[in-house]
């Protein structure tokens, strides 16, 4: 059976760190936008006809805000668990940034244009903010949680009414969830706010990422109280932490949840999971007192590895793009730089190639610390990676490559030497290490040229090999690709120089490429 005519899907249906996703329907389609932390540009912008198939079709946030405090890399810091809405004819994105506050933008149309980002409630530690337009009555309402690193509160739940416009707040807040007073509950955040058969629900996640489950709140007034139930949890799946997602409809009455789960090294995949409403879950009330309707997640609360796909039109297979020729240097969606970036990174020429400039610094012993490194998602299956460099720059301790990033990386590459020839080098740092060692011995590369690779296994073990045009060879031992703060491992492009004067050269990629191992 081809796969334009499956008859099922098979979890995850985005196999990469797509955080924190929700989604919503507008018509016949399906728009998804996930956390980007401190990258540029954020808020992914995902399309998909059937909830199986997704493309990349852009991002609403081309800078980060204030831009200052993301000139260099916080991969623990900025765009949070961001909720996607349409109300009046256009998208909403809120978000919340725990050192500054809550943002919102919208946009006419998905592709844009955005709205610049506008602060709705400043504040520390305020997260996870999602709205709710009530069509009934024309109260607007927005939830969020709390960050304790931020702000000393964790495990619970805000409720405000917001103006209908969004861009402000009516009120100081109310604790709505206090999951304190829940038995075994703990770290309850990520609420997302729906209206449905009467009720106001809240579907949010508690127990860490790594081992929690997916809740279910409902009342019959926004500001409580709430009763709740565990609708979403591992069982005997190797789904571990299954939660933080959203709710979507189909324009034929299928109810369908797209959540993550934690891979480590691979970031938060995402899952789509059947939703029914019946009665299944743990409640505090008794279901003669409350009533039944409770979503029913999975299979019968737990995640599915396969499934018959939502009654939807077919269509061709999809995923978001990996594969970049840089054509006149210009790179594609799936790249974001790793802090704000600035004009002269990257140069557009006629030809095909990213030239990318060796930007000076003092810290170029440590890619972690450089907003100029072009980065993108590592697949979450084995797949080979390959691109070919050539470097242009002449200033001594000029060098590009490609990196895996993470707490602890890697990176294999070029290097000009003080005598002016060029060395292939493969180095790493640890996690606890804030300075590269060669993982290997410096190889010469007279011509400046090489084709690098990487082999990325299971677990995430990454093996590097390079081609100076004589054939493959591996260098180094085995690399474990680790997570970078609260985002999977990322892949990297860069281009450096030594703290200094004047311009430093540039480098050039081509053919960067992702294919099955």
């Amino acid at each position: 059976m081809t796969p334009e005519i499956a008859e099922t899907y098979t979890n995850p249906v985005l196999n990469a760190d797509w955080s924190d996703p929700d989604v919503v329907r507008v018509g016949d389609d399906f728009y998804l936008t996930a956390s980007s932390f401190g990258r540029a540009p954020g808020l992914p912008l995902l399309h998909s006809r059937d909830l199986v198939n997704w493309s990349l079709v852009g991002h609403a946030l081309p800078r980060l805000e204030p831009a200052q405090a993301y000139a260099t890399p916080h991969q623990d810091r900025g765009v949070w668990a961001p909720s996607l809405r349409h109300h009046a004819g256009r998208f909403w994105i809120f978000w919340g940034d725990p050192d500054h506050g809550i943002f919102q933008v919208n946009a006419p149309d998905i592709r844009g244009p955005w709205t610049a980002p506008h602060l709705v409630k400043a504040g520390k530690g305020l997260i996870d903010p999602c709205p709710l337009w009530d069509e009934e009555t024309g109260e607007a309402y927005l939830a969020h949680a709390w960050a304790r690193s931020r702000s000393g509160i964790k495990n619970r739940l805000t409720g405000h009414r917001m103006r209908p416009d969004g861009t402000g707040l009516l009120d100081e807040g109310k604790v709505i969830v206090d999951a304190d007073h829940l038995p075994g509950w703990f770290t309850l955040e990520g609420p997302k706010l729906y209206r449905h058969d009467g009720w106001f629900w809240i579907l949010a996640p508690a127990g860490s990422v790594e081992t929690g489950w997916q809740g279910a709140f409902r009342s019959r007034g926004f500001f409580g109280p709430y009763e709740e139930k565990v609708v979403l949890e591992q069982k005997d799946t190797d789904v571990n932490g299954p939660h933080q997602g959203g709710w979507v409809r189909t324009a034929s009455g299928e109810d369908w949840f797209l959540h993550f789960q934690d891979r480590g090294a691979y970031g938060r995949v995402v899952h789509l999971q059947p939703m029914t409403w019946g009665t299944g879950g743990t409640s505090r009330s008794s279901e003669a007192e409350s009533g039944g309707g409770w979503p029913v997640l999975g299979d019968d609360g737990a995640p599915v590895a396969e499934h018959a796909r939502p009654a939807l039109p077919p269509q061709p297979p999809a995923a978001p793009a990996t594969d970049d020729d840089f054509p006149g240097g210009r790179f594609g969606r799936q790249w974001s730089w790793a802090a704000n970036p600035r004009d002269g990174w990257a140069t557009q020429h006629s030809g095909d190639g990213l030239r990318l400039a060796c930007v000076r610094s003092a810290d170029a012993h440590d890619l972690r610390e450089q907003p100029n490194v072009l980065t993108q998602r590592l697949p979450g299956d084995p797949a080979v990676i390959e691109v070919d460099l050539r470097l242009d720059g002449e200033e001594p301790g000029a060098r590009a490559g490609l990196a895996v990033l993470g707490d602890a990386y890697r990176w294999i590459g070029l290097e000009r030497g003080a005598d002016g020839t060029v060395e292939l080098v493969h180095r790493f740092a640890e996690s606890v290490a804030k300075a590269e060692r060669d993982a290997d011995r410096p190889r010469p590369a007279p011509e400046g040229r090489v084709r690098l690779r990487i082999e990325a296994g299971p677990g995430a073990r990454c093996r590097f090999s390079y081609d100076l045009g004589d054939g493959p060879r591996p260098t180094g031992q085995v690399f474990a690709a680790a997570p970078w703060g609260w985002i999977g491992a990322q892949l990297g492009l860069f281009a450096l120089a030594p703290a200094g004067q004047g311009q430093a050269g540039a480098a050039t990629f081509t053919r960067f490429r992702i294919g099955p191992l």
